[in-house]
């Protein structure tokens, strides 16, 4: 029985539409998906009752608002149902939002395919730590339900988990929901708290939100969000910025109603800016964030009201990242809870995002591509000392703050939140307390940036400027056919070390490049200054260094873990689109011909 599934650490996915068209908005999966989802089901049964060592665990389990996902639920449900899980089904939920509840349960199997279009699917699945189980555990998993789909009698198998499924049993867990429901919004909302603030008691909490209430009283920050139909329709964001003194308005906001593409990429975000725009053309010009996010609610990219401008502009992923680093690192230093300060990230995070920990003193770990692979890594580095409040793929955009496991577009809006209005104060004894914005612009040597009444406008302005492709660009994704993409970064190797002879000159004259290092990633480890290219399906990057060994911009590389592509971007210091896209096209060539010598 084949599944044609991506197996990865962040999620499996593929097209779940009976008609195989990853762009339908039909609700119809087909008896064959029907039959691989009860072997999901049924794998994730297994693995959680060993992982728990109790014979019926609870476990949480949720869709995203894809057509598919209703489907999809029935037939899981019923093999979970069927071999002994006790299942609270919330229904439609957002991910920040049902891993926040699974931390009071045994673990949850969420129903989504996160950014990729409306006619895909998927299973994440996780225990109780907030996030998706680890790379090893991933494995695991993999490996069952493959043996599963390998079965001489896997249809018949999966056809009995469908029909021994008690209909009382499930009748009854789709009864229970909305009270579920209930609970998980209100563990989430209580979690954020503490992500948003950094604080477990409640009274340091309500200190910062009173902080942030009292500033935006006088002076008044709405913000706007295209849903497009997301799980988010149907979570805490109005409650939870209305209730903190921030002004929310929506639209697109029936649950399902997936207008335009999922990926929130500056090519979608352009809906949010239009609304934003016709918002303030109207005399709202409190307007002055939006975001939206995507399918599953954990990526949110950002829109903002420039100021000098007079213009709504999205501001790039990578730029999203930084502000939140910028912010989290700062506020950990405003409230006094700095302790050995790291950020870990993915492999083509920007390094915007080095710069800003450099001046703060803070450390930056990398991981391959995975949002699983990178939260890995920070507990990894919490448990040597290091204090990672935020990490993320700054790749992909928004963040994911400590305690949380997953990306959330409320931590992102809030960081913004929290650099415009915790402001300067007197303390008692005269003296000046800076706040968030004058402390980055102190410990970067830009305080001659810093005014009182500084703009959103003013704080991306004291960013360090960088050149970085887009993920959504065509020109990051490459189609190869070369399957061992190991032997084709060998390949790679000795083409770019022979033409690295032969451009030097060349190089140095146009982009002040003078030296080159390449690093590996491959689940939470990186290795520096790598001599063998060959990792397999990990992370290349290729560095490049001016005269004084100081990093000016990289090349980097790897296959999709999510999608049937070959991911590459470029990252340079300085706005400079020209050598951007000639190093691109420089890695893009040396690629292509570099799989061609493998279809010889």
């Amino acid at each position: 029985m084949e599944h044609n599934m991506i197996l990865s650490a962040s999620g499996w996915r593929k097209i779940f539409t009976e008609n195989n068209n990853e762009e339908s908005k039909s609700k119809h999966i087909g008896l064959a998906n029907r039959r691989l989802c009860a072997l999901i089901g049924e794998t994730f049964a297994q693995y959680t009752i060993a992982a728990t060592q109790k014979k019926s665990p609870v476990i949480a389990v949720a869709t995203d608002t894809r057509p598919t996902g209703s489907e999809i639920a029935d037939a899981v449900l019923r093999a979970l149902l069927c071999r002994g899980i006790k299942v609270h089904f919330l229904s439609v939920s957002a991910a920040p939002e049902i891993m926040a509840y699974a931390r009071t349960l045994d673990g949850f199997l969420y129903i989504s395919a996160s950014h990729n279009p409306v006619g895909h699917n998927g299973i994440k699945f996780g225990l109780n730590d907030g996030g998706v189980v680890p790379g090893s555990e991933a494995k695991k998993l993999a490996d069952s339900f493959r043996a599963k789909c390998g079965a001489v009698n896997a249809e018949e198998h999966a056809d009995h988990l469908l029909a021994e499924c008690s209909e009382s049993s499930l009748k009854k867990v789709l009864e229970s929901s909305a009270k579920y429901k209930k609970q998980a919004l209100a563990e989430y909302e209580n979690f954020l708290g503490k992500v948003i603030t950094g604080f477990d008691q409640k009274k340091k909490q309500d200190k910062i939100f009173s902080e942030i209430k009292n500033a935006l009283s006088k002076s008044p920050v709405s913000v706007l969000c295209d849903m497009n139909g997301s799980a988010r329709t149907l979570s805490v964001d109005r409650k939870y910025m209305e209730e903190r003194g921030i002004k929310f308005l929506s639209f697109n906001d029936n649950p399902g109603q997936i207008v335009h593409a999922i990926i929130p990429e500056p090519e979608n975000l352009v809906h949010c800016a239009k609304a934003m725009t016709e918002l303030q053309n109207s005399g709202k010009t409190d307007v002055k964030l939006g975001y939206m996010p995507d399918c599953d609610g954990d990526r949110g990219n950002i829109v903002y009201w420039d100021d000098s401008s007079k213009a709504a502009k999205p501001i790039p992923a990578q730029e999203v990242f930084a502000l939140c680093v910028a912010a989290e690192i700062s506020c950990s230093i405003w409230s006094g809870t700095e302790s050995k300060i790291a950020v870990a990230v993915n492999g083509p995070t920007s390094m915007r995002t080095d710069e800003i920990c450099a001046a703060f003193g803070a450390c930056v770990f990398r991981a391959e591509v995975g949002e699983a692979n990178v939260v890995n890594l920070a507990r990894e580095k919490r448990e040597e000392g290091y204090s990672v409040r935020i990490l993320g793929e700054g790749s992909n955009g928004g963040n994911i703050t400590y305690p949380s496991s997953v990306r959330d577009p409320l931590a992102t809006i809030f960081a913004i939140i929290k650099l415009l209005a915790i402001r300067d104060s007197l303390e008692h004894d005269g003296t000046i307390r800076p706040g968030l914005f004058h402390l980055w612009c102190i410990k970067s040597g830009q305080e001659n940036k810093y005014k009182p009444d500084f703009t959103l406008s003013d704080i991306l302005a004291s960013l360090p400027a960088y050149t970085t492709t887009g993920v959504s660009e065509s020109r990051a994704v490459l189609h190869v056919k070369t399957e061992d993409k190991g032997k084709l970064k060998l390949r790679f190797q000795k083409l770019f070390e022979q033409e690295w002879k032969e451009r030097r000159d060349e190089l140095k004259e146009k982009y002040g490049i003078e030296s080159y290092a390449a690093d590996t990633t491959n689940g939470t480890k990186e290795i520096k200054n790598a001599t063998d290219w060959n990792n397999g399906n990990g992370g290349l990057k290729i560095r490049f260094m001016d005269s004084s060994g100081t990093n000016k911009a990289f090349i980097w590389m790897r296959p999709s873990g999510t999608e049937s592509v070959f991911r590459v971007m470029c990252d340079t210091k300085g706005i400079k689109p020209q050598e951007e896209h000639s190093l691109l096209e420089w890695e893009t060539s040396i690629l292509m011909r570099a799989d061609a010598i493998g279809k010889q």
